[in-house]
């Protein structure tokens, strides 16, 4: 089920999929998620993501996405990320059908980034060419398995697994302050600015992003990649763009969320609304952002990767009932 809503200045956007019979043929798992956008207090909604179960075969695709300068590039990547790296897949296995992730996801955000670049190049206008060459996006993708869960991060959105109730960051954020990301700036001949927080070349709050193209070579769109072997003690992971994480620890998110699939935490989504477990779950994750002072765009993925006793929407009682 999908539903959008607007109230209270508020946009959601949501999903609570556990796929149908053609997902069923090609995920792995097709595994209860949840999905939820807000535009929180920001003029304008740069936010996106993308839920695709069995979009590969034997894997289920999520990500997020955090525009900056405008939306068009978290759009593309919305509407194409998904695809290119199930193309990749495709034609990057080896002899015994092993699939060499890095591999996949750094040729995907590549060729990702490459069609961002040739599209603003094939632009008539060149006013629009320009401001399309100044927008970005942060991408943060998770490709869920079976056996694997495999984790591609560009910027400073974020994947956080629960493991046997401990918040296990899978992510790193790419901050220009990070010492490894500030020497890789400055060997490129660029410097980092604490204006307003630290920014490449005092402009860009991220290292790494897809698009930024007037802040190349010094922000790439190179992912970095984990791949981490599934556990029994896997719980559920939580996967957001900075406005829950500027606000919200790992550790807190995980909390909540846990309470909440475990049953220790009641509440009603809508009126009207079949919403899944997950769904709530992110729902109140960006209400608790919002909560805590968050400024921005909020986008929460949470998947659960094994069942959990949650007590679903509740409902008013039917006084008819004998």
């Amino acid at each position: 089920m999908e539903f959008s809503k607007q109230a209270d200045g508020l946009v959601f956007h949501g999903s609570n999929s556990k796929g149908g019979d053609e997902a069923d043929k090609r995920s792995s798992t097709c595994i209860p998620h949840g999905s939820v956008s807000v535009i929180g207090r920001r003029r304008a909604m740069e936010d996106t993501l993308t839920v695709a179960p069995g979009e590969l075969e034997l894997y289920d695709f999520y990500a997020v996405y955090d525009g900056h300068g405008g939306d068009q590039v978290a759009h593309a990547c919305r509407n194409r990320l998904h695809k290119l790296v199930a193309k990749e897949v495709e034609h990057r296995r080896d002899g015994e059908g092993g699939i060499h992730w890095e591999n996949v996801m750094a040729a995907s955000f590549s060729k990702m980034d490459e069609e961002i670049n040739v599209e603003a190049s094939e632009m008539a206008d060149r006013s629009a060419s320009s401001l399309l060459r100044s927008m970005g996006s942060t991408a943060v993708v998770v490709v869920v398995g079976a056996e694997k869960l495999v984790i591609a991060n560009c910027g400073d959105s974020r994947a956080v697994l629960c493991c046997n109730g401990v918040a296990v960051p899978l992510s790193r954020d790419h901050k220009p302050d990070r010492p490894d990301e500030r020497e890789r700036v400055e060997a490129a001949g660029g410097n980092v600015i604490n204006w307003d927080g630290f920014r490449v070349l005092g402009v860009l709050s991220i290292s790494r992003s897809i698009g930024d193209y007037f802040l190349r070579p010094y922000v790439i769109s190179e992912p970095e990649v984990t791949v981490w072997e599934r556990k029994e003690s896997d719980e559920f992971l939580v996967i957001a763009t900075d406005g829950l994480w500027d606000v919200v620890t790992n550790e807190l998110a995980c909390k909540l969320v846990k309470r909440y699939l475990s049953g220790k935490i009641r509440r009603r989504f809508s009126e009207g609304t079949n919403a899944s477990c997950a769904m709530e779950a992110a729902s109140i994750l960006t209400e608790l952002a919002m909560a805590r002072g968050s400024k921005d765009n909020i986008s929460v993925i949470v998947v659960q990767l094994k069942k959990h006793h949650c007590h679903g929407s509740l409902k008013k009682p039917n006084r008819s009932s004998p």
